[in-house]
């Protein structure tokens, strides 16, 4: 066989191995290229959270800050205010402008003491509102006497005044106000801005009207004799 007839496979077989070498360096830069791409987009994964504008971030807190406020305030005010407005007990008829109770009226006076005057329990008046009236103060005496409390004197001729005063002086209390005939009513529409509440007679005494002031919604009422 001729020298150079031998030697071709070997030549052969030098070509097969560079190529071979070849493809694997080929296919270790093509890992290498996919381990960097790779490596590349994990880091900008874990940076796109510190690449959020700083005013997004700050608009957030701005909102969980403001409802978590207005959550407290509404908590902080979720209390009702409750007026029980009632008119003066039976006054004797032939004793001049300013006329003291009579038996009944004293008798009436101590129910209502009954109802509302024991400071045990709880849910008792906080407060207690009169016109300058004897007849309202005779009315008032004997459930304040058993709060301990001392009654407020207000005008009787002032139904508005008078709601706003007690809603801002004792809001989330309950409050007994003591009224007129003619007053109580419109006490109560003040409270409740209820329209057309029925008048109270001259020989009717024994009108309640239970009052819930809510800080946020609707007022209500309930009317009641005793």
């Amino acid at each position: 066989m001729d020298s150079r007839q031998r030697l071709r496979p070997a030549k052969a077989n030098g070509k097969t191995r560079r190529e071979h070498d070849n493809a694997q360096q080929r296919q270790r830069a093509a890992i290498r290229c996919y381990h960097v791409a790779m490596t590349t987009n994990h880091a900008r994964l874990q940076r796109r959270p510190f690449l959020t504008p700083i005013w997004l971030s700050a608009l957030g807190a701005l909102f969980i800050v403001s409802f978590l406020s207005f959550e407290a305030w509404l908590w902080a005010t979720a209390d009702s205010t409750t007026i029980i407005v009632v008119r003066h007990a039976e006054k004797a008829t032939d004793d001049g402008d300013d006329p003291p109770l009579t038996p009944a009226g004293e008798a009436r006076a101590a129910l209502l003491a009954r109802m509302f005057g024991d400071v045990r329990e709880p849910g008792h008046i906080d407060a207690i509102y009169i016109s300058p009236m004897v007849r309202n103060r005779m009315t008032a005496a004997p459930v304040a006497a058993r709060l301990g409390l001392t009654p407020v004197v207000a005008p009787a001729g002032d139904a508005a005044g008078l709601a706003r005063r007690v809603l801002r002086e004792h809001g989330g209390g309950r409050v007994l106000v003591v009224g007129h005939s003619d007053t109580v009513p419109e006490i109560v529409a003040s409270l409740t801005g209820a329209k057309n509440l029925p008048k109270i007679a001259d020989d009717e005494y024994g009108t309640m009207y239970v009052v819930t002031v809510p800080r946020i919604g609707r007022a209500d009422f309930l009317r009641l004799t005793y």
